[in-house]
């Protein structure tokens, strides 16, 4: 018979499985971008039910998306090093209470959003989930190229926020939306060459593994973060942001791409490891930036 300390470690030990599966440590950055694109958008920050709805509903609707993807990807997470331990791989949940949990977590996100926000901020949350489980996920299997289609759902989080705020879609949710479309890309790239052995392991097409020697990653990722620079002015030069948001713009991103490049050159995990601390360092920084110096 098991006692009563025995039964608490093991619902203790469920509940962070349930945790893990909501991944909250990644899905920091999305709230914090929906966070950015509400105060870009100068949302009502008095009105705390609104603040805290659009907050709560894009962590549900983000925790849910994250639970569904290790649903999908389950056979292929207990395929790779980093990720066979995850709960569903390690048989430590089964997947029908692993889609439970996201059905759950992301239908309360978007009816959280519809009734206490907007129906326009709950439709783009809605889009971002369904873009990121039933097109991304799935597409991860058959081409490289679903990295740019999973840029897609990870990018309109900051337009939650925006349609939160104004409820419209304006020239500024868009401008947020490529800043945040196009940091992702090396971001990812510099992911996909640290475990590049890894996904080959679990029969992923990522772009280092069809193309081992790096050439084309670390050219793309020289690409994205060019690309970047002039959508990283944009919120001065369409006047949301003014000169102090401008310059700290300019030298974030030339420290980013002066990092891609270096990837680039050499090809070396050490480097792909910088580029990738790079990119998570410089995001927030941006945003800071961008609600401190609005206009």
């Amino acid at each position: 018979m098991r006692t009563t300390a025995t039964l608490t470690l093991g619902a203790r030990a469920r509940a962070t499985d349930y945790v893990a599966l909501a991944k909250p440590r990644l899905n920091l950055l999305v709230v914090a971008s929906a966070v950015a694109g509400y105060a870009m958008a100068r949302g009502d920050t008095s009105n705390v039910v609104t603040v805290l709805a659009t907050i709560a509903g894009t962590a549900l609707v983000a925790a849910g998306a994250s639970a569904f993807n290790q649903v999908i990807e389950r056979d292929s997470d207990g395929l790779m090093r980093r990720t066979r331990l995850r709960p569903l791989p390690d048989g430590r949940l089964a997947s029908t209470e692993a889609l439970t949990f996201a059905t759950i977590l992301s239908s309360a996100g978007l009816l959280l959003l519809a009734a206490e926000v907007n129906v326009l901020a709950a439709t783009v949350a809605l889009a971002t989930l369904a873009s990121y489980a039933i097109v991304y996920t799935p597409l991860k299997r058959r081409t490289s190229y679903a990295t740019v289609i999973g840029a897609i759902p990870g990018a309109l989080p900051p337009v939650i926020g925006w349609a939160a705020a104004e409820n419209s879609l304006s020239q500024g949710a868009w401008v947020l939306f490529g800043i945040v479309f196009l940091w992702q890309l090396p971001h990812f790239l510099a992911i996909a060459w640290m475990y590049r052995d890894d996904y080959a392991r679990a029969g992923l097409p990522m772009l280092p593994v069809i193309e081992p020697d790096g050439r084309s990653t670390g050219r793309q990722a020289v690409v994205y973060t060019a690309a970047l620079v002039p959508v990283a002015l944009a919120p001065t030069l369409v006047g949301m942001s003014g000169a102090i948001y401008f310059a700290g713009a300019v030298a974030l991103t030339l420290v980013f791409l002066a990092m891609s490049v270096r990837f680039a050159m050499t090809r070396a995990v050490r480097d792909a490891r910088r580029l990738f601390f790079t990119s998570i360092i410089y995001l927030p920084l941006l945003w800071a930036l961008m609600i401190i110096d609005r206009t």
